[in-house]
């Protein structure tokens, strides 16, 4: 980090700590920071993939195999160890992993940590007649057990079925039932890269070629409507622990069964006695993640500050009520109903991969040749829901913050790019900006050539609106009711809209004007102090819930230590300095409570 970034740093979060009004002009000249691919837990939908450990041919410990090591966390950094630690037997997984194979435990030449992402960890088993296996075992943190690994399972054996490339199966276990003691998935090992390894070395022709190629594989994956919604399973795994409960395919090996999205099964939730599919209507899909939520907060719910505490000054330290949350839950089940499109079409069910990411994606790529997708994996959690649900532009993929993505421009460069050689960073940023362009504009073009029912889901007026609402009324509460909140404000201003343009009924829900006034003050000071928050992570390449590469922790830490020190010295209060000893972003705290 630059002097002058130092300076506009300590100066935005010295700010943040405060209560008084907050100014960010300097922000201008920074620019919004760009995006991190990371896991988050805040946003439970999109978390996902941590940056990958490259393979290594020298022979690990035995806790280098346990033991999360690619990425340290500035804070809560033990806990988040513990989460991602899994002791299994080593001898039993090789054992399995050659059976799988048709081969002896004798056949195993080495087994290797190959990669750790944010719910699982991967190892390669090579075998002495040359082949690979990719052996996948869960954290103790991914939830839902039993259901995540069976569902992904089921899930990639589906879409190879309907011609999808994905790794091929060789064996799974759903429980720590065996000679390894965990659950674990043994499938193909794709050679060649990933398309993020790729991706800046590719042309705009390239790059175009992908995104169709990508848009097809969805075209495809959503061709095939289901009887009912929630996840796929093979038939007999989930007979195994909820007989009967599953909707049968017309390939009888599979039925669809509870969803196993995350935000249905996190912390304590996943020992509620709750409902959770298969969902047999639109409007039960809309409905039965926050009935679940509603459950956890009548028999968990107390008082809690946000958990994420560059918020917490937008709320003057003030603990929130669950109650609160209830009240928005019920509010919001009093319009499931009416947030069901009119088009019977966009109410069916389909599937396609939750995480489009470009580290998920393996590409045949070498210079001076076409880029081919070869294969998808990484299906974990992956819903059945509504088109109108399950649609949108990938979130790696998306760019609906630029105005020029937003008017479907097609993108060009600046005339004058090659004369900013000498500006510094300014040809970079031009290149990167117009890259998300293009991204975006060829995404939904080609979508809307091939994939007209999913184009027509995420263009509908009401696409984000009803997404938001989904999302905020099923995510976890975490001390905080502001983002349904504002979504049932706005769903009561398209009230008519949302209706079809023949209101038959008053809207179920109304906010009084001294509501509305403080929802307006508390978006715009919330904006201020989650925009410098994130202005200063991205400044320090800090990812979500505070993870940095290994080699970055100890001058990370250095620095966030030395600026905390920084806004101690410049706070100009007694109460202004024990807030930011008592609510400084990147120290431990006790989490439990929100789980």
């Amino acid at each position: 980090m630059s002097r002058d970034e130092h300076t506009v740093g300590c100066d935005l979060m010295l700010r943040l700590a405060r209560t008084s009004s907050i100014v960010f002009n300097q922000l201008k000249y920074y620019g919004s920071p760009r995006p991190v691919f990371s896991s988050l837990r805040g946003t439970i939908c999109t978390t996902r993939s941590l940056p990958h450990r490259a393979f290594s041919s020298i022979t690990e410990s035995q806790n280098d195999l346990y033991d999360y090591t690619s990425g340290r966390w500035v804070y809560n950094d033990a806990l988040r160890h513990k989460e991602r630690r899994v002791v299994f037997d080593v001898d039993g997984l090789r054992q399995l992993a050659a059976e799988s194979v048709k081969q002896s435990p004798a056949d195993v030449l080495s087994l290797h940590k190959l990669a750790e992402g944010g719910f699982n960890r991967t190892f390669l088993v090579a075998l002495r007649d040359g082949r690979q296996v990719v052996a996948r075992i869960p954290y103790p943190i991914t939830v839902p057990h039993y259901y995540a690994v069976a569902c992904e399972v089921a899930t990639m054996e589906y879409q190879r079925s309907c011609g999808i490339p994905v790794p091929k199966i060789y064996g799974y276990s759903a429980d720590s039932n065996n000679v390894a003691g965990t659950p674990y998935i043994f499938m193909e090992f794709i050679r060649g890269p990933k398309l993020g390894d790729v991706w800046p070395s590719l042309g705009d022709d390239e790059v175009i070629s992908v995104i169709r190629q990508l848009t097809q594989l969805e075209s495809r994956m959503m061709s095939r409507p289901f009887p009912a919604g929630g996840s796929l399973y093979f038939t007999e795994d989930l007979e195994k622990v909820a007989p009967g409960l599953g909707v049968p395919l017309e390939d009888k090996r599979f039925c669809v069964g509870p969803d196993t999205k995350l935000a249905l099964w996190y912390g304590r939730r996943a020992g509620l006695d709750v409902y959770r599919g298969p969902y047999h209507s639109a409007e039960e899909a809309l409905a039965v993640a926050a009935q679940k939520e509603i459950a956890y907060l009548k028999q968990f719910g107390q008082p809690l500050l946000p958990l994420r505490r560059e918020r917490r000054p937008s709320y003057k330290y003030q603990q929130q009520s669950p109650l609160d949350h209830v009240e928005n839950l019920q509010q919001y089940l009093s319009i499931t109903s009416s947030l069901v499109p009119k088009d019977p079409a966009l109410n069916r069910f389909y599937i396609r991969h939750p995480d489009l990411h470009p580290n998920n994606i393996f590409v045949s790529w070498s210079p001076g040749s076409d880029c081919k997708i070869v294969s998808v994996f990484d299906w974990q959690h992956t819903s059945i829901l509504p088109m109108f649900l399950l649609a949108g532009i990938p979130q790696r993929l998306q760019n609906h913050a630029d105005a020029v993505s937003q008017s479907m421009t097609l993108p060009s460069r600046p005339e004058n790019l090659d004369q900013m050689g000498g500006r510094e960073g300014q040809r970079d940023d031009e290149e990167y900006r117009y890259r998300l362009r293009l991204v975006h504009y060829h995404y939904v073009v080609s979508t809307m050539e091939c994939n007209p029912l999913h184009y027509a889901a995420f263009t509908d007026r009401l696409f984000a609106l009803r997404g938001r609402l989904f999302l905020h009324a099923g995510g976890p509460w975490e001390g905080e009711s502001f983002d349904l909140k504002a979504a049932l404000i706005q769903a009561t201003n398209k009230w008519e809209e949302l209706t079809g343009g023949v209101v038959p009924r008053l809207c179920p829900i109304e906010f009084g004007t001294k509501d509305l006034n403080e929802m307006a003050e508390l978006d715009k000071e919330m904006s201020e102090t989650t925009r410098g928050f994130e202005l200063l992570q991205a400044m320090r390449g800090i990812g979500e819930e505070g993870w940095v590469p290994v080699e970055d922790y100890e001058d990370t830490v250095a620095f966030l230590k030395q600026f905390k020190e920084e806004s101690l010295a410049g706070a100009e209060s007694v109460e202004e300095r024990e807030e930011i000893m008592d609510q400084w972003p990147w120290e431990d705290m006790d989490e439990e409570m929100y789980m």
